[in-house]
């Protein structure tokens, strides 16, 4: 760490860390960087919301003469320093103490503005440190919640795949196959993981650093986060309007992953009947919609719509030239779906590694899980397979089956 900030020609960094941060690596890094003659200052987080009170705080703290702001921990911390830094024209730097999700290399931040996990620009950390010896002494959960981030890009990237078929979405290649690589690697990796075997951990750390990074290559999370990240941003806002700690992303991920897979599943066992696909799609009433929205959404409401206002996603003229793209190209759309995993198979690789794959492991229960597939789409303007299930007018109707399966036994 001292070498990189001075070889990187800074001066005054400010460590940001929480309590558990602080023990586990930012003292380390204070003694590591005064040791070295580094003129460091450090602050540890009181507001842990993730908001914009975490925000103001990092804000009022920053010295004048700050030049770099360092991030010690995981998730939340690393995307709000990363967005500070941006907020503040500063550089960063990242020291992971855990490896439980793949945005270490994004230029994106997530956290919560007026009741809801929006995605917002941010830095490119410059130097990312994943010391393995800190890595094999995080929590067990979090390298599985690491785990269960990438499994995610299995669904991620078909929701890509579908908007280039159906939508004419642009498409990058290199990056689908950058990610899927990392994907595969770590898949094979997935047994050795319970042995906290140091080459393995980095092997996840090295995957989450990429995907992140393609992220960054890309300009948005397009490659790293579909329909099983709408599930994910879904839950966390539902359950702490209820005051209830959600699971960790990761795990969150994985079982959405599960559950699109299931998904999928149920819409090739349909015979889709695109008259009546249509017929749905005309009798779209967008007052109903809102007046839905406001009952699930509660004090995020207004920002899930403010922003269809913008996006327009369910408007019955888009969703009209998307049926008609899709049967076009159904047996592509066929293909591609079919291309994927079976549900049975991740859940059983997930459970090998003792990582959540079902919804109630989480403290998603029925009612919630139905909620989620009716209404989580409309927690992003971005086209997943929730949309075409949407668009053929089959969203209750499999949203019923899979709820019904979600918790049952392998």
């Amino acid at each position: 760490l001292p070498h990189y900030v001075k070889s990187l020609g800074y001066a005054h960094p400010l460590i940001l860390c929480d309590e558990i941060t602080h023990k586990i690596a930012g003292a380390r890094c204070m003694e590591l960087l005064r040791t070295a003659g580094v003129a460091a200052a450090e602050h540890t987080l009181t507001h842990l919301g993730f908001d914009e009170a975490t925000l103001g705080e990092i804000v009022i703290n920053t010295p004048a003469d700050c030049d770099l702001i360092i991030g010690v921990g995981t998730g939340s911390i690393t995307d709000m320093t990363r967005y500070s830094s941006f907020k503040l024209g500063l550089p960063c730097f990242t020291v992971a103490t855990g490896a439980p999700m793949d945005g270490f290399a994004a230029s994106i931040g997530i956290m919560n503005v007026n009741n809801l996990k929006a995605t917002m620009p941010a830095h490119c950390t410059e130097v990312i440190l994943g010391d393995t010896d800190i890595l094999k002494t995080a929590p067990y959960r979090m390298t599985v919640a690491g785990f269960g981030d990438l499994i995610g890009k299995i669904t991620c990237l078909n929701d890509w795949e579908l908007a280039r078929i159906i939508n004419g979405e642009h498409y990058c290649r290199n990056i689908v196959t950058l990610v899927r690589e990392c994907v595969a690697e770590v898949m094979r990796e997935a047994p050795k993981i319970k042995q906290r075997d140091p080459e393995t951990l980095g092997s996840v750390m090295r995957g989450l650093v990429l995907s992140g990074a393609a992220i960054s290559l890309y300009g948005d999370s397009r490659p790293a986060s579909g329909a099983e990240h709408h599930m994910s941003h879904y839950w966390e806002t539902i359950l702490e309007q209820r005051g209830v700690r959600p699971a960790m992303h990761g795990e969150q991920v994985a079982v959405g992953t599960v559950l699109v897979l299931m998904l999928i599943e149920e819409l090739l066992r349909e015979r889709v009947d695109f008259a009546a696909a249509r017929e749905s799609a005309r009798s779209y009433d967008g007052a109903a919609w809102e007046n839905e929205i406001r009952a699930h959404y509660g004090a995020a409401a207004d920002e899930v719509i403010a922003m269809e206002q913008k996006a327009g996603k369910n408007a019955v003229s888009g969703r009209l030239a998307r049926i008609d793209s899709m049967e076009r190209n159904w047996d592509a759309v066929r293909a591609q779906l079919a291309s994927l995993p079976s549900a049975a198979f991740l859940r059983a690789l997930l459970r090998g590694i003792g990582c959540p794959c079902t919804p109630a492991e989480i403290g998603v229960d029925d009612e919630l899980l139905t909620d989620t597939l009716r209404y989580c789409k409309e927690i992003r303007a971005r086209y997943t397979v929730l949309q075409t299930v949407f668009d053929l007018g089959l969203t209750d109707k499999l949203a019923a089956r899979v709820t019904e399966k979600a918790n049952a036994g392998d």
